[in-house]
């Protein structure tokens, strides 16, 4: 199950990107253009915080299965290695904050009267939920945990 997890959560990782970066294209486009807030910009705006979630959800149970986390909090702290202090505590809770960003920009935008609110709220939120994804990720030349950019498993 552990391998799947990986590959699943590895493949989503793009998922959350790419939808985090088309929504805020739209958004900052939209804004720009003073264009109406349409349904396709709602959809977009609904399925990158779907993504997120679902994403969430496959780290969480990743997270609860991962042999780095058992050692991590099996050892004393002082003797803990980068690697799982990355994925134990850093990329979790950046990651956490970053959905936390996204479902809060998404709800938000929902509930702007004007379509510039609506996507004047996605630029923020959705900016800094791409932020912290980025700074959490473990890309492959991170100091603290490299990965490759897919796992073939």
């Amino acid at each position: 199950m552990y391998p799947t997890l990986l590959f699943l959560h590895s493949i989503f990782r793009w998922l959350v990107l790419l939808s985090l970066i088309y929504a805020l294209v739209r958004a900052i486009q939209g804004y720009r253009s003073g264009r109406v807030f349409t349904k396709t910009d709602d959809s977009v705006r609904h399925w990158t915080a779907t993504i997120a979630h679902v994403q969430l959800l496959i780290g969480i149970i990743l997270y609860t299965q991962s042999p780095l986390v058992s050692y991590y909090f099996g050892t004393s702290r002082k003797e803990a290695l980068a690697e799982p202090f990355f994925f134990s505590i850093i990329h979790i809770a950046l990651m956490l904050l970053a959905v936390v960003g996204i479902t809060l920009g998404s709800s938000m935008a929902k509930r702007k009267p004007t379509a510039n609110g609506k996507f004047l709220t996605q630029i923020v939120w959705f900016s800094l939920a791409l932020l912290l994804i980025f700074v959490a990720i473990p890309w492959p030349f991170s100091p603290l945990a490299t990965r490759p950019y897919f796992r073939p498993y």
